[in-house]
């Protein structure tokens, strides 16, 4: 079989590329949905009313697709679990991110979301979905990446530091603090808030394995727990939200912040990367992030004055490094599954990892039987690959 990134072509242009593009053009997405979010929280806009909004604009999107390419049996016990999916994925996942974002930062926010990798394997190691060899160097990989990230993000959160860049070039205390924050913020508590926007995330991936492995049916599954997910929201905005002009568009500005976080967070950003996912694996997308969170940085400062302080940069820098800790370890892994697979001869193993190494080509190339880039592997094991939407 020949290599995928040379099989299909758009104006010329081979999938290698393509995947770059689209994973760039990604990144630039989800990091103007950062900045939109936090000029919409700036505007005054409901934190229980803006993903109402968001979500009902991604249903509708989401909805045709599900219907007329997925059509699987829906029974009860699959409502409860979108339920419950919604609830981690959807309901606990942004109401924790938009008020930790009210809170901090969009580039900090940005930050501490390359994290999710390193949650997603200690959660699921807790489950025993994922096997833990710390007699293997992809093993202590995976450990030390995790206990990074949490070293990053308790640097974030307990160490201030002086002023690295800045706007205005002045001083002051507060990690990655954005100008617009005032006084009546709490930083560490946002900080809380977007740590359990982490969890709630990986949480999310982690519970979907079940699901999926019996409905397997991606675009339906998120449907209905966008469905669920706005009904929460609205059951919460009732109680929480009484006034009625929150529900209302007060300027064009706040009008486009909804439709951005709708169409591009939800709606294409979604699309394109299931497709990233399917040609090219969870790790090569998850590998990307840190790109998102540099731009984020750049449209931060230029468009709300966001300063920078040591301690977040340290934060961030750990973060990250866990991240392609984590990453690297579960490359190898995978290496070493299709290595042994081929050594002993054992077809079904060559199967299993050439499945488990996404669309991308797989973990196996048939000429040689060499394994193919450590970029197409998944982050959990193959009992739980539908998941693996970082």
């Amino acid at each position: 079989m020949a290599d995928s990134g040379e099989g299909r072509r758009v104006c010329g242009m081979p999938e290698k590329a393509q995947l770059h593009v689209a994973m760039l053009l990604l990144q630039f997405g989800y990091a103007g949905f950062h900045v939109v979010s936090r000029l919409a929280l700036n505007m005054g806009i409901s934190k229980l009313v803006f993903p109402v909004y968001r979500n009902i604009i991604a249903l509708c999107l989401l909805v045709p697709f599900a219907y007329f390419l997925e059509k699987p049996q829906l029974t009860l016990n699959f409502v409860v679990q979108f339920f419950l999916l919604a609830l981690c994925g959807i309901t606990a996942n942004q109401g924790f991110y938009l008020l930790g974002l009210d809170n901090t930062s969009p580039t900090f926010a940005s930050a501490i979301q390359n994290s999710v990798p390193a949650i997603t394997f200690a959660m699921a190691a807790a489950l025993r979905i994922e096997k833990v060899r710390l007699d293997r160097r992809d093993g202590v990989a995976k450990v030390a990446g995790t206990l990074a990230c949490v070293a990053g993000a308790s640097v974030i959160t307990l160490y201030k530091g002086p002023t690295i860049f800045g706007p205005s070039g002045s001083g002051g205390g507060g990690g990655l603090e954005l100008a617009a924050v005032g006084g009546d913020k709490n930083w560490t508590l946002g900080c809380v808030y977007l740590i359990g926007h982490c969890l709630s995330w990986s949480g999310w991936l982690v519970l979907q394995a079940p699901v999926l492995k019996k409905y397997p049916a991606r675009l339906s599954v998120t449907s209905y727990t966008c469905f669920f997910g706005v009904i929460q929201f609205l059951v919460i905005a009732a109680f929480m939200e009484r006034d009625a002009e929150a529900w209302k568009f007060h300027s064009g500005s706040e009008l486009f912040t909804i439709l951005y976080a709708g169409f591009i967070a939800s709606g294409v950003a979604f699309a394109v990367q299931i497709w990233c996912i399917d040609r090219g694996g969870p790790v090569f997308v998850a590998v990307y992030q840190p790109v998102q969170t540099l731009v984020v940085a750049i449209m931060a400062s230029l468009t709300l004055g966001e300063k920078f302080y040591l301690g977040g940069i340290i934060g961030a820098v750990l973060i990250v490094a866990g991240l392609y800790l984590v990453l690297w370890g579960k490359s190898e892994e995978r290496a070493r599954v299709a290595r042994d697979a081929v050594s002993g001869g054992d077809r079904e193993g060559l199967l299993v990892a050439a499945a488990a190494g996404g669309g991308g080509g797989g973990i196996v190339r048939s000429a040689g039987n060499k394994a193919a880039s450590a970029a197409t592997q998944p982050l959990l094991l193959p009992s739980s690959t539908p998941t693996d939407n970082v």
